[in-house]
């Protein structure tokens, strides 16, 4: 039996905003004010979001960030930093309690990602879920696409989008970034690197570890044909049919006031996770 969801398209909005507004969905079906949902959004501008506890100063080159005219936020979820800008990003929500949600992080994500999983193959991109292998597991980088981790796509073997989890107050809120090109060249910019040598050799080395849509279809996508595809995915992944959802003006309120209050400030995005518990940002 189909499960009815609700649908949410954004649109382009500025990093702060588009993660206060994540964050809340978790609150609003927390509190039972709506059913689980599935939002799709685009990025008003370049934008940087890096992991819960990703230690920017050692990461991110600042200076890069502002030459490129990127904006720069810290996400709910962990992970590494991921460059939004030619893209599709979604989220979703769901409670911890449904019966369709596996109590495992990795069962969670395979389930939840059958709805990508079925967005590329409406794209005609024969994705198929990564399993990591154990070297990968040991290895660490800042930067987001340059090795899968569990269930999320692949194309022989290389990336195709990064996803992320986290749980609170009883929600599950998965989102994902899912390129439709890529600018190269201004990720490695963004990151510090030990000698120009090594940024080279990353930079080269990316390009067998990541892919993007128009890569491999040869066409130029848009927000419009990406949001149609993937809603179609999510139907049939996930088996569930969706219905508008539509936010009032209060609730446009609250999600500015929280971007105003917490991811446009410098004590969230750039303080470590210990001293951003001494000032209160600790969620």
């Amino acid at each position: 039996m189909q499960k009815e969801w609700r649908l949410l398209d954004t649109g382009y909005h500025d990093a702060a905003v588009n993660m206060a507004l994540d964050e809340c969905l978790i609150n609003w079906l927390s509190e039972g004010r709506i059913p689980p949902t599935l939002r799709f959004y685009g990025w008003k501008k370049p934008s940087l979001s890096i992991g819960h506890f990703q230690n920017a100063d050692k990461k991110i080159d600042f200076r890069a960030v502002d030459k490129h005219g990127c904006q720069f936020v810290r996400r709910l979820t962990g992970g590494s930093a991921v460059l939004h800008d030619h893209e599709l990003t979604y989220s979703l929500v769901i409670s911890e309690q449904d019966p369709g949600i596996p109590k495992s992080v990795k069962d969670a994500y395979y389930v939840l990602s059958k709805g990508v999983l079925e967005g590329y193959r409406n794209l005609a991109v024969d994705a198929d879920y990564a399993i990591p292998e154990k070297r990968f597991e040991r290895e660490r980088t800042a930067i987001c696409f340059e090795e899968p981790a569990y269930y999320e796509m692949v194309v022989d073997g290389k990336k195709l989008s990064g996803n992320a989890q986290t749980r609170k107050n009883g929600v599950l809120m998965q989102h994902g970034s899912i390129p439709m090109r890529m600018d190269i060249d201004m990720l490695f910019d963004l990151f510090r690197f030990p000698s120009e040598k090594s940024r080279q050799r990353k930079r080269e080395a990316f390009h067998h570890k990541a892919a993007t849509i128009d890569q491999l279809t040869n066409k130029q996508h848009t927000y419009d044909m990406m949001t149609t595809a993937f809603k179609k995915g999510f139907e049939s992944g996930l088996n569930i049919t969706f219905e508008p959802l539509e936010l009032t003006e209060g609730d446009w309120e609250e999600v500015f006031h929280l971007a105003r209050t917490k991811y446009e400030l410098e004590a969230w995005n750039f303080h470590s996770s210990k001293e951003r518990v001494i000032n209160g940002q600790t969620s």
